[in-house]
């Protein structure tokens, strides 16, 4: 997986590409989500338009980068989802629980 990171007034946003699966991709998920809160960066919009790919832990650690970011006071939302996402996420029940945004300056407006 590949994340590239940008910048939008007090927003970062994570551009993610290829897969969100155990090991190398979830584990780079969990590292960003982590560094950008220890700098102080409490508003985060990951990019999933290029995610081609998330299995069970990819799932699991959409959540837990959620919940972290929320304990810690801040926001995380979701931009992008592929259709295959967007039916996982409403199998799970978990599109009730991510603020989802088809639109980037939508998502930007929101915070």
């Amino acid at each position: 997986m590949e994340i590239k990171k940008r910048t939008v007034n007090e927003v970062v946003i994570l551009d993610m590409s290829g897969k969100i699966t155990l090991g190398e991709g979830t584990a780079a998920l969990r590292n960003e989500v982590r560094n950008l809160l220890k700098e102080g960066c409490k508003k985060i919009i990951l990019n999933l338009g290029e995610v081609n790919y998330v299995d069970s832990s990819g799932i699991g650690e959409l959540v837990s980068a959620f919940t972290t970011t929320s304990n810690q006071g801040g926001k995380l939302k979701l931009l992008n989802l592929t259709k295959k996402l967007q039916e996982l996420l409403s199998i799970t029940k978990l599109l009730t629980v991510f603020e989802v945004h088809e639109d980037e300056q939508e998502a930007l407006k929101d915070f």
